[in-house]
């Protein structure tokens, strides 16, 4: 497997720790676990170890680093650091073509949580025009992605390969940081037309008056991309082997509050503590979104992960990615 440019900070990181392994040098009953941010993905994280889940299940967690990237999360996997690293599936890919024992360790979000936003002044059909009519509306809008070789400049690839155009020539791509505030005045200045952005973005800009979601994945606006696996857990088999128990009451613990956010309307309260800031009214809008974007169990169903893996190839964010079976434990084979 090749990894793209969009993964060669990571080969080059991986390249340098390489030679420290991927053991565990963490005391036995800990597992240290870093996430890219405190993104919606990582939420069942939070649920859990404000619920205590964590200590019920007989693992304590140790160093919680936030990495900001998945290059870091995954030289830290590498070299010993952090025993489970939580991002996006794209960072699990990444981590395998440099390191083939790299595999899935929990399902968070099963639904691509990156939306189309477009501003209130918005020349084009309404969002409930037939999707090929809302792609091309685009064609030749100044649309803000985080950055290049990222899941939101991934989506916007995706949706305009479907009508046959190219976004580097179709459009103009905005670099804007993964700022969410600034990508919200990006888009309420006219500096932008169109925001692909993460959740809760789109709610935010519906609640504040500045735009409206206009595509989304996870609302089922794209055929064939309603499910798709994205916010995961994922480590490495020798990780794995040596600390099999403190993982297993990990994967216990996430499936303890993944039922919760989908199940548990107290959550929301969660929720507000973990997205402070957000407005109350996109907190609101966000709370169902969410409790059908989250796992149904730590698994990973064949065409969840199948229609991922596409995305990935046909998106360019991984070349030649893995099969099922190669990234997928064979215990976490699940049959929904």
């Amino acid at each position: 497997m090749r990894v793209t440019a969009a993964g060669a900070v990571a080969a080059l990181m991986l390249a340098t720790s390489a030679c420290a392994g991927s053991s565990s040098d963490t005391p036995e009953g800990t597992l240290n676990v870093g996430q890219i941010s405190d993104s919606v993905a990582f939420f069942p994280l939070y649920v859990a170890e404000e619920r205590g889940y964590f200590e019920d299940e007989g693992v304590q967690l140790g160093e919680r680093p936030r990495m900001g990237t998945g290059a870091k999360l995954a030289a830290a996997l590498q070299s010993g650091s952090i025993d489970l690293g939580a991002g996006v599936l794209t960072d699990a890919l990444n981590l395998y073509g440099n390191d083939d024992s790299a595999e899935l360790t929990a399902s968070l979000i099963e639904k691509y949580y990156v939306d189309i936003i477009v501003s209130e002044d918005f020349d084009g059909p309404g969002e409930d025009a037939p999707l090929e009519e809302r792609i091309d509306a685009l064609e030749g809008k100044k649309i803000g992605i985080t950055g290049p070789g990222s899941g939101t400049e991934a989506l916007v690839a995706y949706i305009f390969q479907r009508n046959g155009m190219d976004p580097a020539t179709d459009a103009k791509l905005v670099n804007l940081g993964a700022d969410p505030p600034a990508a919200l005045g990006a888009l309420e200045s006219g500096q932008v037309d169109a925001l692909s952005f993460f959740q809760p973005v789109p709610q935010q800009a519906e609640a504040t008056g500045v735009g409206t979601t206009y595509i989304s994945p996870s609302r089922g606006d794209i055929p064939g991309f309603e499910n798709t696996s994205h916010g995961v857990v994922f480590t490495t088999s020798d990780v794995r082997e040596q600390k099999s128990e403190e993982v297993a009451a990990f994967q216990r613990a996430i499936e303890r509050a993944n039922t919760d956010i989908r199940e548990d309307p107290e959550v929301e309260d969660l929720l507000a503590d973990y997205m402070e800031g957000i407005d109350e009214q996109a907190r609101a809008d966000l709370m169902p979104i969410m409790q059908e974007e989250v796992a149904a169990d730590i698994g990973f169903s064949k065409d969840s992960v199948e229609t991922a893996l596409e995305f990935h190839s046909k998106t360019g964010l991984v070349d030649d990615p893995p099969g099922y079976s190669e990234i997928v434990p064979e215990d976490l084979r699940s049959q929904k």
